[in-house]
């Protein structure tokens, strides 16, 4: 996106997104679950801005951030040892229903659980300067939260063997388990350019 400012701290409808992706999730269970933020050290004390001047107070613990995106999640795993579900998100998705991240969370006691969407654009692959089509019956697209029983996504992430990996049911699927998903939400949109921003706001006001 064309600003200097992080994609988290840009605001819809007046409001931060992070702001409003933590609060969807603390409204799923009525405030029972502990949500656990992970930011970079030198975004934390605009965080704070941030919180204090909107007054915002969900409660939540910070965590730092790491080197990868691998890295920060195992930080804000080390807050998470004591927790039979584990729901990872993305701070950017801030239109994810409560709905979808209850079905997520229980889904995931019994193993684990990605919400997927179907791909409905036409695709193709680049292979060596050329594209070709694929086919994209079979094709999925991710999205967040991705939910686990905690102790083996913790042994999953204490066991990796890189640190490269995109998402965590990867992680969770390097270490032997078998990954599960629940059907997606189309608005469960990902904010990575300024039209989404726009979309997002028109979209608030419908969810």
């Amino acid at each position: 996106m064309q600003t200097s400012l992080p994609k988290q701290f840009l605001e819809i409808n007046g409001t931060p997104v992070l702001i409003h992706t933590i609060n969807r999730f603390h409204s799923a269970f009525t405030g029972d679950i502990a949500i656990v933020l992970v930011l970079p050290t030198d975004q934390m004390d605009y965080w704070k801005q941030l919180c204090a001047q909107h007054a915002f107070e969900t409660p939540f613990t910070i965590v730092a951030g790491g080197e990868t995106r691998f890295n920060s999640v195992k930080n804000g795993l080390s807050n998470c040892a004591d927790s039979d579900v584990i729901g990872v998100h993305d701070g950017v998705r801030p239109l994810v229903s409560e709905e979808l991240i209850r079905k997520c969370y229980e889904q995931a006691e019994r193993g684990s659980a990605i919400p997927v969407t179907a791909v409905n654009q036409s695709m193709r692959k680049q292979i060596d300067g050329k594209t070709v089509a694929i086919d994209r019956s079979n094709l999925l697209n991710v999205q967040t939260p991705q939910c686990f029983q905690g102790k083996p996504l913790l042994a999953a992430y204490d066991s990796a063997s890189h640190t490269n990996f995109t998402d965590d049911a990867t992680v969770f699927e390097a270490a032997g388990h078998e990954i599960a998903t629940i059907e997606g939400d189309a608005t469960n949109i990902k904010i990575t350019t300024p039209g989404d921003i726009k979309i997002a706001e028109a979209l608030i006001t419908l969810l």
